[in-house]
C-alpha cells in the first residue's frame, strides 16, 4: 500500500524510517519532508497545514494510510476530511485533537473525570487572571496559553511579578498570538517528568517504552526552553509497576472520559507525566508522536508500525501485540548556533554518510534541505543522532563517541543527554 507521512521534522524522518521497514508499504511519500526523508520516500511539496492540498494528493495517489506528524493539521480536522473521503488517516479527529489544541478543554476533562493532575483555574481576561495571581501564595506557578503555541506556550513563574507579567504577555501583548485568548493558571508539580506515547483505537491502549525529554538548551537543564534537545528510552523512572498505575489511573480513564464526551479517540496519546511524591499526575496531553522522543522510541519498536496504525484506524488494536527490543536508545539534537533564538540557515552539513550500514547509529534529519545538490541546515534543530545499545550508560557512551562524525559550522549540542537516567 502507498503510505503518506505528513510533516518535515526529525519525528517525521523517524516515522518514515519505521514505515520503510514495513512489508506493507509499497511506496512512501512525505509532505513536505526534509533531506533525510528524501532518501526513503518521495518528498511532496505540500505544507503540513495545507489540508486541502494533502487531501487532493492522497486521493490522486490512492494513499492507503496517512500518518500525521504535527498537531496543526489534526486540530484543523485533517482526519475528518480524509475519513469523509474514504481514506484512512492515523490520528484523532478534530474533536479529539482538542486535547492538545485547548489546555482548558483537557484540564476540565481531567477535573470532571478525576484524572490526577495539577490544580488549576482558567481565565478569558487578564484582569481576572491577575487578581487570582495576586491571591496566589505558592510559587513557582505555571501559566499556560490555552491554544497551540508550537510547544512554547508554558511559562513557569518564580514569583508574583513574573506570573503577572506572564499573564499580561500572553493575554494582552499576544506573544503567542491567538493561542492566548484564554490561559490556565496551574499548580507547579514537583518531581521528575516522563513521556508516555501510547497507541489507542478508542478502546484498547498500548503504550510504548517510556522516554524522557531534555527541554532546556544548556547542560544541567539551564537556559530557555526549546522544542527538545534530546531524549532517551526506556527511562528507569517508569518501572513496570508504575506503568501499570499510569495505565489504570491516567491512560485508560482518559480514553473512557473522551468516549463519555462522545469522542472516539484514535491515534497517539502522548502523555506528559510528572512523578510526584503523591504518585503520577498528568501534566498535559499531546495528540501526536513527540519530538524528539519518537527518534528514541521508534528504533526500539519491533512490531510493524503500519500494522499498528491500521489497527488503530480500524478499531482492531486488541488484535495487536506490541513488541520492543530489550535495549536502550538515546538521541542527541544537533542545533544551529543561536537556537532557540535567531540562527543562520543554508549551512552545509558534512559527514552524513558516517553511519551508513550501521545498525546501532542513525542520523535522523530535522531542519535540513537540499540546495545545489548539498544537504544544508534549514531550521534550529537540524539533526538527531540516535544510538542503540544494551543499556542507557552504553548508549550515552556510544552517541558521544560518534556524534562529531556529522558536523556543520556553528553546531551546538548538549553533552549530558541521558545522564538523568543514571541517578534512578
Amino acid at each position: 500500500m502507498e503510505v503518506l507521512v505528513i510533516g518535515s521534522g526529525g519525528r517525521e524522518h523517524a516515522i518514515t524510517w519505521a514505515v520503510a521497514r514495513s512489508k506493507k508499504a509499497t511506496g512512501i511519500y512525505c509532505a513536505p519532508g526534509n533531506a533525510g526523508t528524501a532518501g526513503l520516500a518521495e518528498n511532496v511539496d505540500i505544507k503540513a497545514d495545507d489540508v486541502d492540498g494533502l487531501l487532493k494528493f492522497a486521493l490522486e495517489k490512492k494513499i492507503g494510510l496517512t500518518i500525521v506528524g504535527p498537531e496543526v493539521p489534526l486540530v484543523m480536522g485533517l482526519v475528518d476530511m480524509f475519513e469523509g473521503a474514504g481514506l484512512k488517516a492515523f490520528g484523532p479527529r478534530e474533536d479529539g485533537a482538542q486535547m492538545e489544541g485547548s489546555k482548558v478543554f483537557s484540564k476540565n476533562l481531567f477535573k470532571k473525570y478525576n484524572i490526577p493532575t495539577a490544580a488549576f483555574s482558567e481565565f478569558d481576561n487578564s484582569r481576572d487572571a491577575i487578581a487570582y495571581i495576586k491571591a496566589w501564595n505558592k510559587y513557582p506557578v505555571v501559566i499556560k496559553a490555552d491554544g497551540l503555541a508550537a510547544g512554547k506556550g508554558v511559562i513557569i513563574a518564580q514569583n508574583e511579578t513574573q506570573a503577572i507579567a506572564a499573564a499580561s504577555d500572553i493575554m494582552d501583548r499576544k506573544i503567542f498570538g491567538g493561542a492566548g485568548e484564554k490561559i490556565v493558571v496551574e499548580e507547579f508539580l514537583e518531581g521528575d517528568e516522563a513521556s508516555i506515547l501510547a497507541f489507542t483505537d478508542g478502546e484498547t491502549v498500548l503504550p510504548l517504552p517510556a522516554s524522557q525529554d531534555h527541554k532546556r538548551i544548556y547542560d544541567g537543564d539551564l537556559g530557555p526552553n526549546t522544542g527538545g534537545m534530546g531524549a532517551y528510552a526506556p527511562t528507569p523512572l517508569i518501572t513496570p509497576a508504575v506503568l501499570e498505575v499510569i495505565k489504570r489511573d491516567i491512560l485508560h480513564p482518559t480514553v473512557a472520559a473522551l468516549k463519555s464526551e462522545g469522542i472516539n479517540y484514535k491515534g497517539i496519546l502522548y502523555a506528559g507525566i510528572m512523578m510526584t511524591k503523591y504518585g503520577p499526575k498528568v501534566l498535559e496531553y499531546n495528540v501526536r508522536f513527540g519530538d524528539p522522543e519518537t527518534q528514541a522510541v521508534l528504533p526500539l519498536l519491533k512490531t510493524d508500525l503500519v500494522d499498528i496504525c491500521l489497527a488503530c484506524c480500524d478499531g482492531k488494536l486488541k488484535d495487536i501485540k506490541i513488541e520492543t527490543e530489550n535495549i536502550a536508545a538515546i538521541n542527541v539534537v544537533l542545533a544551529s548556533k543561536g537556537y532557540p533564538g535567531d540562527y543562520e540557515k543554508g549551512v552545509e552539513i558534512k559527514g552524513l554518510d558516517a553511519f551508513n550500514g550501521m545498525n546501532d547509529m542513525i542520523a535522523f534529519h530535522a531542519g535540513t534541505a537540499i540546495k545545489d545538490g548539498k544537504v544544508v541546515t534549514a531550521g534550529g534543530r537540524v539533526m538527531n543522532i540516535t544510538a542503540l545499545a544494551p543499556d542507557i550508560e552504553s548508549a550515552i557512551d556510544k552517541v558521544y563517541k560518534n556524534i562529531d562524525r556529522v558536523s556543520f559550522e556553528g553546531v551546538y549540542y548538549r553533552r549530558d543527554i541521558g545522564r538523568r537516567a543514571l541517578k534512578y
